[in-house]
């Protein structure tokens, strides 16, 4: 059996939410993505939704970024798969 994970954008994730960055939408502004990846955020980064109001509140490893939602709509995730015990 296939998953298939719908890619969203971080802004509409439910806080609690895990989520691996997906990608970065071609009309973020390209200092943005910079300052972002300076932080850590690349592809596959795991995040935490922690708020989304007033501002959304991720953290990625043990950073907690808090981003605008212009920022946030054009960072696009997909959810995690659910851990099995082995």
């Amino acid at each position: 059996m296939t998953t298939h994970l719908a890619r969203l954008p971080l802004a509409i994730i439910a806080p609690g939410s895990e989520v691996a960055l997906a990608e970065f939408d071609s009309a973020l502004d390209p200092l943005q993505r910079e300052q972002l990846l300076a932080y850590g955020l690349t592809v596959c980064c795991r995040l935490r939704v922690l708020q989304q109001r007033p501002m959304t509140l991720i953290l990625a490893d043990e950073i907690e970024l808090a981003l605008e939602h212009g920022v946030a709509r054009h960072l696009w995730v997909e959810q995690q798969k659910p851990r099995t015990l082995s």
